[in-house]
């Protein structure tokens, strides 16, 4: 293990301000990039943060109760038996009102002369809008009204293929949980559009209560969507698991298990982005060994003395790491301070650029990022940049290690 000595910490102190424009400016270098990697850092992670409430916003909630098995097979038999007794326990444990149930089935849907196969989802209008962003991003017509009215809601893409509107009637025919032939003729009232081209392509909606006495559910249901803000989930997912049966037929799942594909894309990402990071990281490290090998060869001579008089190379280079390392250390603590307060300052005001507000109007969703000010934002960037300057003061050392006193003395 390396020792630094007071005298080897103070002679470091003294040498870097030996040439003060050079260390100021390589200071600042340092200082603009640990800025601008917290700052990075913590406008990716709030990006990813809205990128996932958003997601969950529009239709998978933040966890669901399902019946073991039915995500990765979803037969219309795998459901949940006493669904709305279920979910009132859940926001009794969870103190939550944003906990809905949802029923599925898949159906041929029909409209003059077009078929088309379709998602049917049973919802409860009373409590969908507090777990979903659809009944906000209905663009024709109105949402569902009342628990067992008979009429749909329909996604943008799927009205168009089936050349509908607002008064029109689609006819559906599919199976029912029993075997039986669900089917059933409604009128449109209200035409969505998410955003999500899978929603928006090949599903529709209808009032729960219908849903189950078409597709004979009885008070069966697939899915209890739970909502509420993910910095809570520990607490919201202790009270539901509390509410569950004790047989384990009934599973809760968090986001990660419902949408695996969104936190896929998001490790993918993050891991591209730290390579241009790291060419950052490696810019300025290269300036730090540029006024580290400058320091090291402007003192040839002076070294060669050192060497002269019984001073050992270990020590020299203990000096040179010591002047790296409180270089870094500067940069590194300033970086920061001044990206934290860069950070701090958009967490608060918010940080937009141009199309967010028209894209949140459109989507219903915030048209303002908000960055995300943590450790895991502040101290990463810093830290490799700490790192990196250690490390490029090794080939300043190994080139003084190379030096002999009768050699050096002879450099003027």
């Amino acid at each position: 293990m390396i020792s630094i000595s007071n005298t080897t910490a103070t002679l470091a102190w003294r040498n870097l301000w030996r040439h003060s424009r050079r260390t100021l400016l390589t200071i600042a270098a340092m200082v603009f990039a640990d800025t601008l990697l917290v700052f990075m850092l913590g406008l990716q992670f709030g990006q990813y943060r809205m990128m996932i409430d958003n997601s969950l916003r529009v239709f998978t909630g933040q966890m669901q109760v399902q019946a073991r098995g039915y995500l990765d097979e979803p037969h219309m038999f795998r459901s949940i038996p006493a669904a709305d007794k279920l979910a009132t326990s859940i926001r009794n444990n969870t103190r939550l009102d944003a906990v809905a149930v949802r029923g599925y089935g898949f159906a041929l849907v029909s409209s003059g002369a077009r078929t088309i196969g379709a998602q049917i989802s049973g919802v409860d209008p009373q409590h969908e809008p507090l777990v979903s962003s659809i009944p906000g991003l209905v663009k024709q017509g109105r949402y569902l009204q009342g628990s067992n009215s008979n009429e749909l809601v329909v996604g943008s893409t799927l009205a168009r293929n089936l050349k509908v509107s607002p008064g029109d009637e689609l006819t559906l025919l599919g199976s029912g949980r029993d075997g039986s032939i669900a089917a059933t003729v409604a009128p449109v009232v209200g035409i969505f559009e998410s955003g999500n081209r899978d929603l928006d392509r090949q599903m529709l909606s209808m009032p729960l209560d219908t849903f189950r006495e078409v597709f004979s559910m009885g008070d069966h249901a697939h899915s209890i969507i739970i909502g509420g803000e993910r910095s809570q989930a520990d607490s919201i997912a202790a009270g539901a698991r509390a509410a569950l049966p004790a047989d384990g037929e009934l599973v809760l799942l968090s986001w990660e298990k419902l949408l695996p594909g969104l936190k896929q894309a998001i490790q993918a990402d993050f891991t591209s982005a730290w390579f241009m990071y790291l060419v950052l990281i490696v810019l300025v490290a290269f300036g730090v060994l540029n006024t580290m090998l400058m320091s090291v060869l402007e003192r040839t001579h002076e070294f060669g003395i050192l060497l002269a008089l019984g001073v050992r190379h270990g020590r020299l280079g203990r000096m040179i790491i010591t002047e790296s390392a409180v270089l870094a250390a500067i940069g590194l603590l300033l970086g920061m301070l001044a990206g934290g307060m860069v950070i701090w300052y958009f967490r608060v005001h918010g940080f937009t650029y141009p199309g967010m507000e028209a894209m949140g109007e459109r989507f219903n969703i915030p048209s303002v990022l908000h960055p995300e000010v943590s450790l895991r934002s502040l101290l990463p960037g810093p830290l490799a940049v700490f790192i990196a300057t250690l490390l490029a003061s090794l080939y300043p050392i190994w080139h003084m290690r190379k030096l002999r006193p009768i050699e050096a003395l002879q450099t003027i």
